[in-house]
């Protein structure tokens, strides 16, 4: 079976991923913001394997919402 393109898809499901994107984008920017401006002692675990679980998209950046800010 052949990948579908972008232009296979339908206008609702090429919105739905442009925005999906987005939010990942946004969620991300977030994350890396207040990890910037938080300091250490308020972050569990080493702010430098945060921003590489950050690359772990959307997992990253809602597990350091979720767990890594105390």
């Amino acid at each position: 079976m052949a990948k579908k393109q972008w232009s296979d898809l339908t206008t609702g499901q090429q919105k739905m991923i442009s925005v999906a994107g987005a939010a990942e984008a946004i969620l991300t920017a977030a994350a890396v913001y207040d990890l910037a401006r938080r300091p250490v002692g308020q972050v569990r675990g080493r702010k430098s394997l945060w921003v590489l679980a950050f690359s772990v998209q959307p997992f990253g950046p809602i597990a350091y919402f979720a767990l890594g800010r105390r």
